[in-house]
């Protein structure tokens, strides 16, 4: 893959249509704006990120993470932009110094598609049709497997690509029209979903296949899959780093926010993040800390010092790597690769997250009920669909946002039409919507 090629300011949906803007943001730079004034990223703030959403202590919430993740972003891709232009200086003119801008508003939109409830949302939506009513469902696509195998492993990632790339594409509906580059960037895992055949996660719906296709052709994403074959590529060379963000931050945020909430000592807090350090530094980690009172103000300080530590690191591997990222060679996370004593560190954190805090009985009593609202208003909605004439089922469809096309003509954008509207829900509208049909509550008066 070439530099030049992929980094693209074309527009999908606004293809060959030029726009004069009168200040100085380049393309990528506006791709960032539009999503932060997007309201699907707003919604964010009202979405479980792990930790049930704040009562006393504030933790981290879609929001958060997301706006985290891409400054984080942003820095490794300035890093690995200047990294770039040393080793290849004809690039220097190029928009290759925009990596940071495209990095930092991936980033952004790289969690737009879940669902509420955390992960456990993501589950539920696919065990209702795996393991609930849906099920009955399957014999109606015995000649689209594709589009079954969609449904029953439903896919933020896949989702978020859908979100930007298919519901508001070109001047028709309005929307998102983002750069391709940033497309490309949150394609996390490059293929279709009946490749991933339930065991991994996958990058697009087949509603949005040709889509990803049209815009791997235009950035030379080299594609592994045969002509008439479902759709397999290399990563886009820039997924690398949008992951490297995510788990930086995933994994250093989590552990602060165990922290606050008293499932992790302090000294088990700040021994952990102290395991990332050698010698020298822990030293000077030390001095540093024994300056501060204050036990959260210790705990954020080694936070930072982690996050530097990791994006340099994180930066290091892929210049490194440069070639086989570009030939499609590159296995693994950037964070599989960084130096052995912070790679062992990650790891032993990443365990005991599972340990204490994934499995943590507030995190579990959120997955609980997560799990049993998003079911129920799926197989409300699912019904409702299929038998749009009941007068139960107006009702229901009556009360969806015309954005979503609840009333395609065949069953398979229907229920993504679903879907989208479901995984489009914060927390707290997915249960205020399941109250009120369950007769819980009623609108106040």
């Amino acid at each position: 893959m070439d530099w030049q090629r992929l980094i693209s300011a074309k527009r999908l949906g606004l293809e060959g249509i030029e726009s004069a803007h009168k200040d100085d943001r380049s393309a990528f730079l506006r791709d960032y704006d539009r999503l932060i004034f997007s309201a699907p990223f707003r919604r964010l703030q009202n979405k479980t990120q792990v930790f049930p959403l704040p009562g006393s202590v504030f933790v981290h919430n879609r929001l958060t993470h997301s706006l985290e993740v891409s400054c984080v972003g942003r820095s490794l891709g300035n890093n690995v932009s200047r990294g770039i232009i040393r080793k290849h200086p004809e690039l220097a003119d190029t928009n290759i110094t925009e990596i940071g801008n495209i990095v930092s508003a991936a980033c952004l939109a790289h969690d737009m598609g879940n669902p509420p409830f955390g992960h456990s949302g993501e589950k539920a939506i696919s065990a209702f049709f795996t393991e609930g009513k849906g099920q009955s469902l399957e014999a109606q696509f015995a000649a689209s497997p594709g589009q079954w195998t969609d449904i029953i492993n439903f896919e933020g990632n896949a989702n978020a690509f859908r979100l930007l790339a298919h519901q508001f594409i070109g001047r028709r509906k309005g929307g998102f029209a983002m750069t391709y580059s940033t497309l490309a960037s949150i394609v996390k895992y490059p293929y279709a979903s009946i490749l991933a055949n339930g065991k991994h996660k996958f990058g697009f719906f087949e509603s949005e296949a040709h889509i990803f296709a049209q815009i791997a052709d235009e950035l030379g994403i080299i594609r592994l899959s045969a002509p008439g074959q479902p759709l397999k590529y290399v990563r886009y060379p820039l997924v690398w780093l949008v992951e490297a963000a995510d788990d930086i931050c995933y994994l250093l945020m989590d552990l602060e926010d165990a922290h606050k909430l008293k499932l992790l000592s302090t000294s088990e807090t700040i021994r952990l993040m102290m395991d990332f350090l050698d010698p020298a530094e822990q030293k000077h980690a030390e001095g540093i800390i024994g300056m501060v009172t204050d036990v959260n103000e210790q705990v954020s300080y080694l936070r930072s010092k982690l996050v530097g530590l990791l994006i340099e690191e994180c930066t290091q591997v892929f210049l490194e790597n440069e070639d086989s990222i570009l030939d499609g060679s590159f296995s693994g996370s950037l964070i599989n690769h960084i130096s052995p004593i912070p790679r062992e560190a990650y790891s032993q954190c990443a365990q005991l997250s599972v340990q204490k805090i994934y499995r943590s009985r507030d995190v579990l009593e959120v997955e609980l009920a997560g799990f049993r609202i998003i079911s129920t208003l799926l197989d409300l909605m699912v019904e409702a669909v299929l038998n749009p004439e009941r007068e139960y089922s107006k009702l229901l469809i009556g009360r969806v946002s015309s954005q979503y096309d609840i009333n395609a003509k065949d069953i398979y954008n229907r229920i993504l039409a679903v879907l989208d509207y479901i995984s489009g829900m914060t927390d707290v509208y997915a249960l205020d919507i399941y109250r009120k049909i369950n007769g819980n509550s009623l609108p106040a008066v």
